[in-house]
C-alpha cells in the first residue's frame, strides 16, 4: 500500500466520522497533525537535559507516578537539623530503669528456661522416634527368609498381631511338640535351681522327640546323641577350637554312619534271606557274608565288574573286607585278609595296629610304604573294592571320590572322614578336618546336597562335620523343624558344646576371623527370642523358663540378659502381677514367677526395678509406679505418683477416669507407707502429701464445700489468707517442687471462685451484718492477697490467670 492510498483511506475515514454525531469533531488534518509533532519533537530534543526529563517523565508516568509533585516535595525537605548535636538529657528514673533491668532479667531466665524446656522435649521427642525405629528394624531383619553366612540376619519371625484380649485368653500358642519340649526344660531348669546334678539334657530331648512317631527327627537327635559323647577338654575354653584339635567328633561320626550301616544290611538280609542263611552266629562277619552274598550272587558276573583276589567261600574279598570296615570291624576285615594270598602285608599291619591302638597314629614308614604301593600297583587296579580299602587304610588319594561305591551321602562322607589326618610331612597332601567342612559347606553347599527339599540330609552332614552351628541356624528356617533346632541348640550350649556370639547383638550366625575357618558362631540369644515370640504373649511362664538359659550373657551394657528378657516379656504381655506378684493387704508382695530363679543370683527386686525404668522411658507411669512399689523403691515411687497426681489433681472426679486410678494409687501408698520413716529425699515426701491434700480440696472444689475446701487449703498453706501471709508464702513457693508449681494456677483461681461466691451468696442476703469484722471485707482482704500472690510468685502461670484473679477481685468491691 503507498502513500496516496492511505492519504486517500484517511479522508474517508474523515468523511465517517463527520457524518457521526457521538465522535467529536477533529480539528486539524493529517498534515497538521504530522507538522505539530515535528515541531514538538524538535523542541523537546534541543538539549540533552530536557530529553532526559521527557524520558523520566514517560517512564514514570507508566507506573502511576507523577514527577512534578516528587520534585515539589523534595524541594521542600531540609537537612539543617538532620546532623545537629543531641543534648545529653540525664536519666534519673532509677525505680523505672531498676524495675526494667528486673523484668528483663526474669524475662531473659524464663525465656532460656523455655528454650532448655523446647530443647529437652525434641531431644526425648527424636529418642523416643529412634527407639521406636530400631525396634521396627530388628522386627523387619527378623521378618526376612534365608542363610546369614555373615553379618547380615535373615530369620523370618512370627507377626504380631492386635488381638482382643477376650478371644485368646486360655488359648496357648504351642504345638503338642513344642509343649513336650516345654514341659522337659521345665523340669530341666528345676533341677538346676535346686543346685543337683544336672541330667544330660541331650538324652531327655531325644526321649521326648521319640514320642513324635517321626522317623527324621529321631534319626536328628540320634546323631545328636553320637556327637556328643565325647571328652570335654579342659584346656581349650572355646568349644569351636576344641573341635579342631580334638578327633573324638570324626571318631563319633565314624561310629554313627558304621552303626547306621550295619542296621542297613541287616534289614536287607533279613528281607531276602533267613536268620538260619546267615552261617552261624550272627556277628559282623556273617552279617557282611551274607550281605556281600545278595549283592554279587551271580559268580560268573564277578570277572565283568573287575574284582580280584579270589574269593572267600564264594565270595569275592575285597568286597568282604571294605564292608566289614564299613561297619566299623577291624578284626572281621582281618579275618577276611586272612584268605588273601601275599602282598598286602602292609594293609593288615595297619589294621592290626589300629585294632589294638585305635588312637594312635600308625608310623609314617609304614604309611608311606602304603602310599607307594598304591602309586604304583593298586591306583590303576581294576577292582574298585581294592583301591578304597588302601585309600582308606593310608589316607591315599583324597582327591579320589570313589563314584562306583560311594553311592549315598553316608558312604561319600564315611569315606572322608576315614581320609582325614591331623599331621603330614612336607609337601605332603591330606584332608584335614577343617578341609572337609570347608568343602561341605562352600564347596558343596545346599544346592548340591538339595537342601530345601531334604533338610534333614543337609542337617545330618553338617552336624556330622561338626558345625553344628550352621546345621542349627539351617534348620531353623523350617517351621517344621524349628522347634528342634532351638532344643539341640540349647542341649549343647548347657555341655559347652556351641560356638556363641561374641555380642547378642550380632546376626543369628556370624564369622568371626579369627576362629577357625570355616567355623560359625551361633546367636542363642537371638534364636531363642525368636522362638518365643511366638507364644509369648498366651504363654509367659513357658516364655520365661526359655529365657533362664540366657542367664550368663550380658548385653553390650552390662545388663544380664535374662533378666532384660523378662522385663520386655513383662511389657509386652503386660502380666506384671504374674511375673512379679503384687502387693497384698498385708504389705508383703506375692511370689511371682520370677521368684523361683532366686536361688540362682537371680534377684527379682532387680528384675522389678529394670521393668520399672524400661515403662517410665516409654512413659507408662502408672506399670511403672506399680514395678517400683514391687522393688521396694520409694523414691520413685512417691516422684513418679506426684507427676502423675499433678496432672490430674486439678479435674473434677468421674468414675473410671484417669484421675480416679491415680486417686485409689495415691490412697494405697498413703495407707500403706510410713511417711515419717521410709528413706526418700524430704521434698520427695513433702511434694506427694501436698498433691495428695489437694485432691481433697478439688473434690470439695467441685463437690461445692467450699468452706471445707478453704479450711483443707488452710492446712495445705500454701496461698496467702491476708497480706500478713503473702511474704511466708512466697518463701514457701521457692521450695516447691515443680509438680506443685504446674497446679498453683488452678489452686489461686479456685480459691478466688470460692471467695467470689461466698461474696455473692453475703451480698445476696442483704442483711445488716453483726457488729464485729465485716465478711466482706475479709474476703477482698484474701482476694487481694491472691491476686498479689499470683503477680509475684517467680513462675509463668498461663497469660490469663492474673486477669482472671484481677477481674474477680474487681467484682468483690
Amino acid at each position: 500500500m503507498d502513500f496516496n492510498m492511505l492519504v486517500q483511506q484517511a479522508q474517508r475515514l474523515t468523511n465517517e466520522v463527520a457524518n457521526t454525531e457521538d465522535i467529536p469533531q477533529m480539528e486539524r488534518t493529517l498534515p497538521q497533525v504530522l507538522m505539530a509533532a515535528q515541531e514538538l519533537h524538535s523542541r523537546v530534543t534541543q538539549s540533552e537535559m530536557g530529553s532526559q526529563d521527557a524520558q523520566a517523565h514517560i517512564m514514570l508516568g507508566s507506573k502511576g507516578i507523577d514527577l512534578p509533585k516528587i520534585t515539589q516535595k523534595l524541594e521542600t525537605l531540609s537537612s539543617r537539623k538532620t546532623f545537629e548535636p543531641l543534648d545529653p538529657i540525664a536519666d534519673t528514673d532509677i525505680q523505672s530503669f531498676l524495675r526494667n533491668e528486673k523484668e528483663n532479667a526474669i524475662l531473659s531466665v524464663i525465656e532460656e528456661v523455655h528454650k532448655e524446656t523446647y530443647k529437652s522435649a525434641q531431644k526425648q521427642k527424636w529418642d523416643h522416634i529412634v527407639s521406636d525405629w530400631r525396634e521396627e528394624k530388628v522386627k523387619l531383619m527378623n521378618a526376612l527368609i534365608g542363610s546369614s553366612q555373615g553379618w547380615i540376619d535373615i530369620q523370618k519371625g512370627p507377626e504380631q498381631t492386635i488381638l482382643n484380649e477376650t478371644s485368646v485368653t486360655g488359648r496357648s500358642c504351642l504345638s503338642s511338640q513344642e509343649m513336650a519340649y516345654a514341659r522337659e526344660v521345665l523340669e530341666y531348669n528345676r533341677v538346676v535351681i535346686e543346685g543337683v546334678l544336672r541330667p544330660n539334657l541331650v538324652q531327655k530331648f531325644a526321649l521326648v522327640a521319640e514320642e513324635f512317631n517321626d522317623a527324621k527327627i529321631t534319626e536328628m537327635w540320634e546323631i545328636v546323641k553320637y556327637m556328643v559323647n565325647v571328652m570335654p577338654s579342659a584346656r581349650i575354653l572355646d568349644p569351636l577350637r576344641q573341635r579342631t584339635h580334638s578327633g573324638q567328633l570324626i571318631q563319633q561320626a565314624k561310629k554313627y554312619l558304621e552303626h547306621r550301616y550295619k542296621v542297613y544290611m541287616s534289614t536287607v538280609v533279613s528281607e531276602h534271606l533267613r536268620e538260619a542263611q546267615l552261617g552261624g552266629v550272627p556277628n559282623t562277619y556273617n552279617l557282611v557274608s551274607a550281605f556281600v552274598r545278595l549283592r554279587f550272587g551271580d559268580l560268573d558276573s564277578l570277572n565283568c565288574i573287575g574284582l580280584q583276589d579270589g574269593r572267600i567261600e564264594g565270595k569275592p574279598i575285597w568286597p568282604m573286607v571294605f564292608y566289614c570296615l564299613r561297619c566299623g570291624d577291624i578284626q572281621a576285615a582281618l579275618k577276611c585278609l586272612d584268605y588273601i594270598g601275599p602282598g598286602h602285608e602292609d594293609v593288615i599291619q595297619v589294621l592290626e595296629e589300629k585294632f589294638r591302638k585305635p588312637d594312635q597314629k600308625i608310623s609314617s614308614k609304614l604309611e608311606q610304604q602304603i602310599k607307594t604301593q598304591y602309586k604304583r600297583q593298586i591306583r590303576n587296579a581294576t577292582d574298585p573294592f581294592k583301591r578304597v580299602v588302601y585309600c582308606i587304610v593310608a589316607s591315599c588319594d583324597i582327591q579320589e571320590q570313589h563314584p562306583d561305591i560311594a553311592k549315598t551321602s553316608d558312604d561319600f562322607l564315611w569315606i572322608q572322614l576315614s581320609l582325614i589326618q591331623t599331621e603330614a610331612e612336607a609337601n605332603q597332601e591330606i584332608l584335614t578336618y577343617s578341609g572337609l567342612q570347608t568343602m561341605i559347606l562352600e564347596q558343596y553347599g545346599e544346592k548340591h546336597f538339595n537342601a530345601q527339599d531334604q533338610p534333614h540330609l543337609y542337617f545330618q552332614v553338617l552336624a556330622l562335620t561338626g558345625q553344628f552351628e550352621v546345621a542349627i541356624e539351617f534348620l531353623s528356617r523350617f517351621d517344621r523343624f524349628r522347634p528342634h533346632a532351638v532344643h539341640i541348640a540349647l542341649a549343647l550350649s548347657e555341655l559347652g558344646m556351641l560356638g556363641g556370639s561374641h555380642d547378642v547383638r550380632q546376626p543369628l550366625l556370624s564369622v568371626d576371623p579369627e576362629d577357625p575357618v570355616p567355623m560359625r558362631r551361633l546367636n542363642l540369644a537371638r534364636l531363642v527370642m525368636l522362638y518365643v515370640k511366638k507364644f509369648e504373649i498366651t504363654d509367659p511362664a513357658e516364655a520365661i523358663q526359655y529365657f533362664f538359659f540366657l542367664r550368663n550373657l550380658h548385653d553390650s551394657d552390662g545388663r544380664n540378659l535374662f533378666l532384660l528378657s523378662v522385663t520386655d516379656l513383662a511389657m509386652e504381655c503386660g502380666e506384671y502381677d504374674l511375673i512379679f506378684g503384687k502387693i497384698q493387704v498385708n504389705g508383703i508382695r506375692s511370689r511371682g514367677l520370677i521368684d523361683q530363679f532366686e536361688s540362682v543370683q537371680v534377684d527379682p527386686k532387680a528384675a522389678c526395678q529394670m521393668v520399672a525404668d524400661e515403662l517410665v522411658k516409654k512413659g507408662i507411669f502408672e506399670n511403672a509406679i506399680k514395678m517400683y512399689d514391687l522393688a521396694e523403691n520409694h523414691e520413685q515411687v512417691l516422684n513418679y505418683t506426684s507427676v502423675l497426681l499433678s496432672q490430674v489433681v486439678n479435674q473434677p472426679g468421674k468414675r473410671g477416669s484417669v484421675r480416679e486410678r491415680i486417686q485409689v494409687i495415691a490412697r494405697d501408698i498413703k495407707d500403706r507407707y510410713d511417711i515419717d520413716e521410709i528413706k526418700c529425699d524430704p521434698k520427695t515426701v513433702a511434694t506427694f502429701i501436698i498433691l495428695y491434700d489437694l485432691l481433697k480440696f478439688f473434690d470439695e472444689f467441685h463437690e461445692k464445700k467450699h468452706q471445707m475446701a478453704l479450711e483443707t487449703l488452710a492446712k495445705i498453706n500454701l496461698v496467702p489468707f491476708t497480706m500478713a501471709d503473702l511474704d511466708n508464702c512466697l518463701r514457701n513457693f521457692k521450695d516447691l517442687r515443680v509438680e506443685v508449681c504446674k497446679v498453683f494456677p488452678d489452686i489461686l483461681l479456685a480459691t478466688m471462685d470460692i471467695l467470689y461466691s461466698q461474696y455473692r451468696a453475703i451480698k445476696g442476703k442483704g442483711s445488716q451484718t453483726p457488729l464485729g469484722e465485716n465478711p466482706l471485707t475479709r474476703l477482698r482482704e484474701h482476694a487481694k492477697a491472691l491476686t498479689s500472690m499470683g503477680a509475684t510468685i517467680p513462675y509463668r502461670m498461663p497469660g490469663d490467670t492474673n486477669n482472671q484473679l484481677v477481674q474477680t477481685e474487681i467484682l468483690m468491691h
